[in-house]
């Protein structure tokens, strides 16, 4: 609309007729809700028209303030309604809705997105913070530690309105955490096998103080991403650990040497106390069965003496003999010696010879030879030397 458009006061100059532009309004509104077609405004004021126009108009932007106030929630979502800024209500997933615009708000808080916070660095281990990372141990050792904290939200009402900023929040409470139970720990088991250890305890501290906080927040897991000692003294760091490594590997061959030598020692000990038991009582045992039968003896010696002596002395010999390889010759008698295969007798009369053979094999039938022709020799000997 340019400065001299008849509107704006007949191309005089100064503002246009407020009155006459809102009567031109109404006219067309009017128009265009009872079907008519555009024409030649009356030329005088018609209020009543002009006034149901507005109230249709003022319908309309109530209806439109009223859809205003509907909203969605996500399967992964809460909705925190506010009255006039203050808190009224959490709503669950599904379409909703609240007064409009300014009587109530609605803000939409996602609570199943597990969120990162990073202690000692950030986006890399190798961007290393060390106001953050650097903690003193119970031993008075200085470790450089970078961890990440993930959480998740479980109370959206105390998320939104009891913390400021709740990832600083958690940030500091986790920074807090891990120092208290690297303080109370030894360097070794910071570093080492008690990695594990420490981020859990650390997990549960943490969990702890933002309850105590009421930040809303879960703690969900906390990873140890590194741990180790101030690159100034790495070095020397080092060579402490091969040492300690060293110690460890010789304690566990000794163990294991120990545990070889140790019991076969105590299984050679049980062995010998075994074998002095088994004599202990095989000497009892023989002792009591020869006083058994010494009293036996001793009761038929008694009865006859002389029988018993004889019978003795023969049963001494017999046993004494038939362990000995002499063979008694009874000369008294007189008769010529006579040549006895005495090798051959022996062999064929002890109670040790060897298993007898087939009869077909040669090795036995030279044998049996040569005792048949000496027993012939010995019986023709025998009658040439009666009378």
């Amino acid at each position: 609309m340019g400065l001299n458009d008849p509107q704006w006061g007949g191309g005089k100059s100064g503002p246009p007729d407020l009155d006459e532009l809102w009567r031109n309004f109404n006219q067309k509104l009017e128009a265009f809700f009872s079907g008519k077609k555009g024409g030649a405004a009356p030329s005088g004021p018609k209020p009543g028209i002009g006034l149901g126009g507005l109230w249709i108009f003022i319908a309309l932007a109530f209806l439109i303030w009223l859809a205003s106030g509907f909203y969605i929630v996500d399967a992964s979502q809460r909705g925190v309604v506010l009255r006039f800024g203050k808190f009224v209500e959490t709503t669950m997933p599904g379409p909703r809705w609240h007064l409009p615009y300014p009587i109530e708000s609605a803000e939409i808080v996602d609570v199943s997105t597990v969120r990162t916070v990073e202690i000692g660095y950030r986006n890399n281990v190798k961007s290393k913070i060390p106001q953050e990372s650097l903690m003193l141990t119970d031993d008075e050792n200085i470790v450089d530690i970078q961890f990440a904290v993930q959480y998740i939200i479980k109370n959206p009402e105390d998320y939104l309105f009891n913390n400021r900023n709740p990832q600083d929040a958690v940030r500091q409470v986790a920074e807090t955490a891990i120092r208290e139970v690297v303080g109370k720990s030894k360097m070794n088991f910071v570093l080492y096998e008690g990695r594990e250890q420490v981020a859990d305890q650390a997990a549960a501290l943490m969990q702890k103080i933002l309850d105590r906080y009421k930040t809303g927040v879960a703690i969900s897991k906390v990873t140890m991403q590194n741990a180790q000692p101030p690159e100034q003294v790495q070095a020397a760091f080092d060579d402490a650990v091969k040492a300690n490594q060293d110690r460890e590997r010789l304690k566990n061959e000794g163990q294991a040497y120990a545990n070889d030598v140790v019991p076969r020692a105590g299984g050679d000990a049980a062995r010998l106390m075994q074998q002095a038991q088994g004599y202990k009582q095989r000497v009892i045992a023989n002792a009591e069965g020869d006083a058994s039968r010494f009293q036996q003896i001793l009761a038929q010696y008694d009865k006859a003496p002389g029988v018993t002596r004889e019978r003795m002395y023969l049963e001494t010999m017999q046993r004494i003999l038939s362990n000995t390889n002499k063979v008694l010759v009874d000369q008294q008698k007189g008769g010529n010696l006579l040549y006895l295969p005495l090798d051959k007798l022996m062999q064929a009369t002890s109670p040790g010879a060897a298993p007898a053979q087939d009869a077909a094999s040669p090795a036995t039938a030279a044998p049996a030879d040569s005792d048949a022709r000496s027993r012939d020799a010995f019986r023709n000997r025998d009658r040439e030397d009666r009378p």
